[in-house]
């Protein structure tokens, strides 16, 4: 036999049972089997059994499976039926929460709001007298009383957890102290729920979601705090990396403009290390050791030197003379592939030596230019007296025209000293030195090429002009009376001593090179000249590839008045320039 677990009403079989669910307690009225409630449908009524009576629901299952495991002698047939009416019941209790959750605020619809007053009030009494008629209908009137009492729990009040020892005093403390509750329609009596718009976590209670909502708040702005201070400092250890960046990258800086300079320095002489004394004393010594000269040599050598440093003149050492001779002679009988040339008036060759290599080719160039002036007669008034001076000599006539006011910019930039250095001169430098002498110069500057891949045809037209001026008749060689011109380009100056137009046009430079040595020039005075010696000398179109050069040409003498313009003018020093 099989017993229901809602009303104790016993069938006979399990289909039986299914069905007297269906028409008793699923089709017809439901009462609750611990309050006796009323007036609601099948779902309704496991809803309400699953929120108001979860404990002694649960309680009492719990008993009837510790009274289950007791009974061991029971009945096959009992067995079975207790079996299938749990199962029966577990199955409608499984549809119940499929269609209502646990935790679902769904109310009772409002036409059938229920006089709650004396439902509670039979509760707890019911319920138990409920209790013992289910033990009997389970076949279980044989348990004994002090077994079932031990399993029983103490009523707990529903609506503030209280625990009384015996349902009557459960009831008197239901009426008297939720009284209000009672007549609270049953949709008002379900606990609210509120879910947190940041993590999801169910509350009951909306302060304790406001708390738990500003604690996500404060946790998220101490994140973002700490993420501003994580960024502040990373963005200092930045500026910091950057400003040690900076501070390297500017000492290295300044180390390579120091270095630059110290270099620079020792290119134009500037660096303290002595002049043209020191450094052929020094270079003779070096040429003693190595054995390319006797020490005798040294001292006879080192003698003549400081004689020709006492009398400011240079002691002929490095200088050719006759060239430019040999030169007119050749041209009358060879060079048949020239068509004209024209020679400057005689000019001595000078050579760098000991004691200016590598920065004196400025001084001989002027050597070479003055040796010119002086066998010039037009120039002799100016010049009365002189001779070619050393080096050091037209070191301290230059520093004589600064002096005097000339070219006050360019000797701040040789800080006016140039005696006992290596300072290099250039055509500023000669121009000062001719003017403050009464010698008319000007200065011109070719500071573009005008040719193809570099060249200066401009240049070449320009001292074919200086020098074809004199042209007599239909000469081949025409031996002028121009000076020689001196020539400045980055790092070299030569003397321009002349210019051949060959047979197909082009013209070619004569040019005298203070870094060719003595016994290079003297094959030149061979009575017979190879055309392999002229070698040296021509210098045509592609040869001058430089991308600035300045000239320095001689035209005559000046008066006093015009030699006190020319040291005004030079307070701002301006050349004529080609292209203009």
């Amino acid at each position: 036999m099989l017993s229901c677990d809602i009303c104790g009403e016993t069938v006979t079989s399990e289909p039986d049972m299914k069905a007297h669910l269906l028409v008793v307690h699923m089709e017809n009225e439901v009462i609750c089997p611990f309050c006796k409630l009323s007036g609601v449908n099948y779902d309704e009524m496991c809803f309400h059994i699953e929120t108001a009576h979860f404990e002694q629901n649960t309680l009492e299952e719990r008993n009837f499976e510790r009274i289950d495991t007791m009974q061991n002698g029971t009945s096959n047939n009992k067995d079975n039926s207790l079996q299938s009416t749990v199962e029966v019941n577990s199955s409608i209790h499984s549809a119940c929460a499929s269609n209502h959750p646990k935790g679902s605020a769904q109310s009772l619809p409002e036409d059938d709001t229920l006089k709650r007053k004396e439902v509670y009030s039979e509760n707890l009494s019911e319920s138990r007298k409920f209790q013992k008629s289910r033990g009997k209908q389970s076949g279980l009137s044989e348990i004994k009383e002090p077994i079932y009492e031990t399993m029983y729990s103490p009523p707990e009040c529903p609506f503030c957890g209280k625990i009384e020892e015996c349902g009557q005093d459960m009831e008197t403390h239901v009426k008297t102290k939720h009284a209000s509750l009672l007549d609270t329609p049953l949709e008002d009596c379900v606990q609210p729920f509120y879910d947190c718009p940041m993590c999801g976590l169910i509350c009951t209670n909306y302060d304790i979601l406001q708390e738990h909502v500003d604690l996500h708040l404060e946790e998220s702005s101490i994140r973002q705090g700490m993420d501003r201070v994580q960024c502040s400092g990373d963005l200092e250890l930045a500026h910091q990396l950057q400003r040690e960046e900076d501070s390297k990258r500017r000492s290295e800086e300044s180390r390579q403009e120091m270095e630059e300079f110290q270099k620079l320095q020792r290119q134009y002489g500037l660096d303290n290390s002595g002049g043209y004394k020191q450094q052929q004393l020094r270079n003779m010594e070096i040429e003693v050791n190595k054995g390319r000269m006797l020490p005798s040599e040294f001292h006879r050598r080192r003698a003549e030197m400081m004689e020709s440093l006492a009398l400011g003149t240079d002691d002929g050492k490095t200088k050719t003379s006759g060239i430019i001779e040999a030169l007119h002679r050749y041209y009358q009988n060879a060079a048949t592939d020239v068509r004209h040339v024209w020679l400057s008036s005689a000019v001595d060759h000078f050579h760098s030596s000991l004691g200016d290599k590598g920065w004196g080719c400025g001084y001989r160039n002027f050597q070479m230019l003055l040796s010119s002036l002086l066998q010039n007669d037009a120039y002799e008034e100016c010049l009365k007296g002189m001779s070619v001076p050393c080096i050091p000599k037209i070191q301290s006539m230059i520093e004589d025209a600064w002096k005097e006011g000339f070219d006050p910019h360019g000797a701040s930039q040789l800080n006016n000293k140039l005696q006992g250095t290596k300072a290099w001169i250039g055509a500023c430098e000669v121009y000062t030195l001719l003017t403050s002498l009464r010698v008319k110069c000007r200065i011109i500057d070719f500071h573009k090429s005008t040719g193809p891949s570099g060249t200066h045809p401009h240049l070449f037209e320009w001292i074919l002009n200086y020098y074809s001026s004199e042209r007599e008749g239909n000469s081949k060689v025409v031996w002028t009376s121009k000076p020689p011109i001196y020539l400045q380009h980055q790092g070299h100056s030569r003397t321009i001593v002349g210019i051949e137009e060959r047979k197909n046009r082009t013209l070619c430079l004569l040019i005298f090179d203070p870094g060719c040595p003595s016994r290079e020039m003297q094959k030149l005075l061979q009575q017979d000249i190879e055309a392999s010696s002229l070698k040296q000398l021509r210098k045509f179109v592609g040869n001058l590839k430089h991308k600035q050069y300045q000239i320095v040409a001689v035209e005559g003498t000046l008066s006093s008045e015009e030699k006190v313009a020319r040291r005004q003018a030079s307070q701002v020093f301006t050349a004529e320039k080609i292209p203009r």
